[in-house]
Formats: C-alpha cells, sequence, structure tokens
C-alpha cells in the first residue's frame, strides 16, 4: 500500500511537470526567449522557497544539515547540482513546447527517461538501493517505448521536430537528477532542503547564461501581464519535492515511470483543452493508454519463493 501511495505521488507530479512545461513554454513563446523564462521560472520558485525557510525552523535546519554534510565531506559536493540539470529541463520548455506542443515534447522527455531509468536502478548510483532488472520492469520500460513510438506516429505535421532531441537530453538527465536528488533528501533528512538547492544552483547558472545573452544582444519581449504565466516555479517546488522522497520508496525507474504516466495523460489533456497549433490524435491517446500500461507492469513485484 506504501509503493502505490508513492507511485499514486509520482503520478502527480508528472502531472505538475506537463503544466510546468505548458506554462513555461507559453511564458517563452510570449517573450521570444527560452532562457530568460526558464530564469523567471526558477526565480521565482526560489523567492517562493525564500519565504518558506523565512518561517519554517525545520526546513533552515534541513539546509544547515545539507551544508553541513558537504563541508566534512560526508556527502559529495556534486550531488547537490541536481539544479543545473532542472535548469537545462526547464530551458527546454521554454525553447521547445511552443513547436513541438507538450504532448510531443513529452515523448521526448519519456524517451531519455526510460533508457537511463533501468541503467542508473541497476548501477545504485551514490549508494541508492541498486533495483533488480526484473522481467516486469524490462516490459514496462518497452511498453513506454512503444507508447512514445505512437505518440511520434500521430504527429502528423513534423516542422522543428529536431527539436525533440532537447527534450530527450532532458530525458536522460532526469534519472541523474531523481537518484541524485534523492541522496540529497536522505543527507540532508528535508525535502525542502533538495529542493533550495536544486533551485538555488539553477537561477544561478541560467542567470549567468541570460546575462551573457544580453551582453551578446538578445532582447526579450515585455514581461506579459497574466499571473498564471509565473507559477511554473511553484509546480516546480512540488514536482521536485515530491521525486526527492518517492525515489527511496520506488526506484528511479518505477518512479520515472509514474512521473511519464502523469505527464503523457496531462500533456494529451492540456492540448487537448488548448490545442495551440498541435491537434490530439488516436495515436496520441493511444500512447497515452500504453504508458499507463507501462507503468503498472513496472510495479509488478515477483513473489518470493517460500522457504
Amino acid at each position: 500500500m506504501t509503493a502505490f501511495l508513492w507511485l499514486l505521488a509520482s503520478i502527480a507530479a508528472g502531472v505538475g511537470l506537463a503544466l510546468q512545461s505548458r506554462v513555461n513554454g507559453e511564458l517563452g513563446a510570449r517573450l521570444d526567449h527560452g532562457m530568460l523564462a526558464a530564469l523567471i521560472s526558477f526565480g521565482v520558485g526560489l523567492v517562493v522557497l525564500a519565504g518558506i525557510l523565512a518561517v519554517s525552523p525545520v526546513a533552515r535546519a534541513g539546509v544547515r544539515r545539507l551544508v553541513g554534510v558537504i563541508r566534512d565531506g560526508s556527502m559529495p559536493w556534486w550531488y547537490a547540482t541536481t539544479g543545473l540539470f532542472g535548469a537545462f529541463l526547464v530551458a527546454t520548455q521554454g525553447l521547445a513546447v511552443a513547436t513541438l506542443g507538450v504532448a510531443l515534447y513529452t515523448v521526448g522527455v519519456v524517451a531519455g527517461q526510460t533508457m537511463s531509468g533501468l541503467a542508473v536502478d541497476r548501477i545504485g548510483l551514490g549508494g541508492l538501493a541498486r533495483k533488480a532488472i526484473t522481467p516486469p520492469r524490462v516490459i514496462g520500460a518497452l511498453l513506454a517505448l512503444v507508447a512514445v513510438g505512437l505518440a511520434l506516429v500521430g504527429t502528423g505535421e513534423l516542422e522543428g521536430v529536431w527539436l525533440i532531441l532537447l527534450p530527450f537530453v532532458a530525458g536522460l538527465l532526469q534519472s541523474l537528477q531523481q537518484a541524485m536528488g534523492g541522496l540529497v533528501q536522505r543527507h540532508a533528512r528535508s525535502a525542502m532542503a533538495q529542493t533550495f538547492s536544486n533551485f538555488l544552483v539553477g537561477t544561478v547558472a541560467l542567470g549567468i547564461f541570460v546575462l551573457v545573452q544580453t551582453l551578446a544582444g538578445v532582447r526579450s519581449q515585455p514581461l506579459p501581464t497574466e499571473p498564471w504565466l509565473y507559477i511554473g516555479g511553484v509546480l516546480g517546488i512540488v514536482f521536485i519535492a515530491l521525486m526527492s522522497v518517492a525515489v527511496h520508496h520506488l526506484g528511479v525507474l518505477t518512479m520515472g515511470l509514474g512521473v511519464i504516466c502523469g505527464q503523457v495523460v496531462a500533456s494529451v489533456l492540456l492540448d487537448l483543452a488548448f490545442p495551440a497549433g498541435h491537434p490530439v490524435t488516436v495515436w496520441s491517446v493511444l500512447g497515452a493508454a500504453l504508458t499507463i500500461a507501462a507503468v503498472a507492469v513496472s510495479a509488478i513485484r515477483p513473489r518470493r519463493a517460500k522457504a
């Protein structure tokens, strides 16, 4: 039952990621500046987290523990750089979603994440418990890849489809981010500390990149006035916090497939409700259904032989 509840939490995180993709993609299109959209998303999230730290002694204690384990070397400092992976993911949202649509963008992330999830689980990165590569887990990963293929078949218009390489690489990095984020959460004993670390590193990295672009003459359109375009960072807080805890209960692959399930279903519904030039096809719906089946299969645990 506990594993099932964490699977539901990972699906909810995937829904949040799909919503974040649509919000940041729209913001990037309005600004005509995908990297600035990513910086705004991370910056808003960092401000919200700073407010939480200001009023929560428990959250501040978690940050102090995180700083302590980095200083004394009990946790390698580079585990706390997961914000770079998150920054890259959010940047790809601002750069690619307006062209690809949420559903096809999610296809790229799914493909990369599915390919790397098995490997990260098998290695047991950084001391995380290794997860056996059981037949249900392999079948679940293969079903997810077939779902990706179905979504690609249903795209129809393929102009600009090369942009799918960006979310594909972001998906490859997602398994690493989830594993490393889980380790940071374990050392700090605080999901909030891991999330704050992620947003701090990501905001600094994106700020430097946007500064370089500005000095090079890159300009954006005026900031839009709709408040909903600025909630991407808040959605990211929920997504990262859930992942950093759920990975210990499910492993990278099963949690990743749960996130994928939420992403794919929500992205299809978003493109259905707000098509913006990205119509939903029967193939897209079939791909979403098959992704749900992949999550269900991957969650099957083999029975232990009786002594």
